[in-house]
């Protein structure tokens, strides 16, 4: 019965696909399940109406505004909001961003990353019978067929702008096959990279974000993913485009036309954002409204990421970039007194996001030792424990070696002088050299020792073989006659 079923879905999408390949807007996925959410994002509403629980969620304030002297951030209808600085990592505006939510389509932005890490945009994207096979009427799709293939830049406009699920899994069931595993390599390989980038509340089951009580995810870490692939100018160049054709294919005659859906982009449109430059919309009756949104105004670059919206997500989102725009500026770190710790910062224009009214000298910091032989890290600047900032830096090797006990020195003295401190002949501090340049001065001499015995050992056997040959020669000679004398 159920290979009837799929055989019938089949056909359905593939007439679909003949007679009706221009059609330009498809609907979020809107799946449906009676199991619960790993946490429930309507917990302590179960006894309201559908507008007390609007109200609830508009009530609750972002916890950024509780920060003492901090701009007091808008009030937003979404159930987790954040605003994040994408190049320094600063939280700006937070409600409720390590709340777990279902996500929906923007799921597609982790698979464009990995996709992109893992594959590129060369290549070409062969579509399953899986991939068609997951579809349901409802769902967003651009009408694919098995056995038709897209080249891969083609596929990513499928995937992003229309948010097609049967473009989004055979994206990853491709590139997964060239990492070796096929679809479910790629899945692992999308929790693994989520982790990396320090996602502590998702998790991952499949590469479209049709729901399941297991595919979640929080503001933050969105935040983070978001932050990441817009470090690829590829999906920079996917995510701001209106309008996209996908020619003809080895099985359409056709072309197919997607649109943008993210209306703050189009500047025709009531909600359109003259900052926007992307991001990536997504709906199902599990998740309700989801948005990410980046924007630019010349001096910050921004992400904004909206969970469980119900009401206007597109107003909620202008107002938090409004505000972070207005009330947060650079402060740039090579102006002010450098930790202890730090040696020097890695990237010369590394600044911290501060409204007005909170000094540098009030920011705590923690550093992350990356590379204790490098003596590199990472610090991050924290107001009242807010992220404000973050950028890579090298670091003293007396900070390395107590954080870590690995040390750059080596004591050249064999006695300790009484009060410990190594001393020369003239009562002055002993030459400590570097343990790395020990090691290389140690590998050279080697190194030099081991050619200089196969030098000679060549020389020997060379020798050795030409006193043979001359023997061997004598030998064959016949024995010279004595001349005699008359």
């Amino acid at each position: 019965m159920r290979s009837v079923q799929r055989r019938v879905l089949a056909a359905v999408l593939a007439f679909a696909a003949v007679f009706a390949p221009c059609v330009s807007a498809y609907a979020e996925p809107a799946a449906q399940t009676e199991e619960p959410a790993p946490v429930n994002p309507a917990a302590g509403t179960e006894d309201m109406t559908f507008e007390e629980a609007l109200q609830a969620s508009y009530d609750t304030l972002p916890e950024t505004n509780s920060l003492p002297g901090w701009p007091q951030g808008p009030q937003v209808y979404g159930n987790a909001a954040v605003v994040m600085d994408m190049d320094s990592g600063a939280v700006l505006y937070g409600k409720k961003i390590y709340d777990r939510h279902y996500p929906a389509s923007i799921t597609k932005l982790l698979t464009a990353l990995v996709a992109l890490e893992n594959g590129g945009m060369d290549g070409e994207v062969t579509f399953s019978q899986e991939s068609i096979d997951i579809l349901r009427w409802d769902y967003a799709s651009i009408g694919m067929k098995p056995g038709e293939v897209l080249s891969m830049e083609d596929a990513m406009y499928g995937m992003l702008l229309a948010s097609g699920n049967e473009v989004a899994y055979a994206i990853a069931e491709n590139v997964g096959n060239k990492m070796g595993g096929g679809y479910d390599a790629f899945i692992r390989e999308m929790n693994e990279r989520s982790e990396e980038l320090g996602c502590t509340g998702s998790n991952w089951v499949n590469a479209n974000g049709l729901h399941d009580p297991q595919h979640y995810t929080t503001a933050y870490d969105m935040a983070l993913i978001v932050s990441e692939l817009y470090k690829h100018e590829e999906f920079c160049t996917v995510s701001q485009t209106l309008n996209y054709t996908i020619g003809p294919t080895n099985l359409t005659n056709e072309p197919r036309y997607v649109q943008q859906k993210h209306k703050m982009l189009w500047p025709e449109n009531s909600n359109y954002y003259e900052y926007c430059t992307g991001g990536k919309t997504g709906y199902t009756d599990d998740s309700r409204t989801t948005l990410v949104t980046t924007a630019e105004n010349g001096t910050l670059r921004l992400v904004a990421v909206v969970l469980r919206n119900n009401r206007d997500v597109y107003q909620d989102t202008r107002s938090i970039l409004d505000y972070v725009f207005r009330n947060f500026s650079k402060v740039l770190l090579k102006e002010q007194e450098k930790p202890e710790e730090v040696r020097s910062y890695t990237d010369d224009n590394a600044y911290v996001l501060l409204p007005s009214g909170i000094d540098f000298s009030s920011l705590d910091h923690q550093i992350t030792v990356t590379d204790e032989v490098e003596a590199s890290g990472r610090i991050t600047f924290y107001y009242e424990g807010q992220n404000v900032g973050s950028t890579d830096v090298t670091l003293t090797p007396e900070y390395v070696e107590e954080a870590t006990g690995y040390t750059t020195r080596m004591e050249l003295s064999e006695k300790p002088d009484a009060g410990g401190a190594e001393k020369d002949e003239d009562g002055g501090d002993r030459m400590q050299i570097p343990v790395w340049l020990a090691c290389v001065a140690a590998a050279v001499l080697a190194v030099a020792a081991v050619l200089c015995a196969l030098v000679l050992r060549a020389r020997y056997i060379r020798a050795k073989r030409r006193r043979e040959a001359r023997r061997r020669r004598r030998r064959k000679q016949p024995p010279r006659r004595r001349s005699q004398k008359r």
